[in-house]
């Protein structure tokens, strides 16, 4: 994953704000920063990861120190993948001495959950 900022959808002036999947095609950039967050997602250990640190609700921030101790990894393999959901613009950090604490950025997943929603309920088809 490149080390460049993430653009996310519903930023940009040109854009509609919370533009659902079934409201119109996206355009090639769009598909491209969408994919570098579902990339970060697709992973079961980042994923367990940005559970742990968005259930501890809106405000509310985690010690690297909690989250290591939930994995058979080595501390940097966790800090790799936090850098990874980093990246990707769906996580924040700040360091407070040898420590540091992770948040969700709530704006990014209610666009994700935004544009993952449809208008109607959607039927399996068959």
């Amino acid at each position: 994953m490149s080390k460049q900022g993430l653009r996310v959808l519903g930023q940009g002036a040109d854009e509609g704000c919370c533009q659902g999947l079934a409201s119109a095609p996206l355009d090639e950039d769009q598909a491209e920063d969408l994919a570098k967050v579902f990339k970060a997602l697709g992973d079961p250990v980042r994923l367990r990861l940005m559970s742990m640190i968005a259930s501890r609700g809106e405000g509310g921030e985690v010690c690297v120190c909690e989250l290591t101790p939930a994995f058979a990894l080595s501390q940097p393999t966790i800090s790799h993948h936090l850098k990874l959901l980093r990246q990707a613009g769906l996580i924040d950090c700040e360091r407070r001495g040898t420590w540091v604490y992770y948040w969700v950025l709530p704006r990014v997943l209610e666009r994700l959950a935004a544009f993952l929603t449809t208008a109607e309920p959607a039927t399996v088809p068959g």
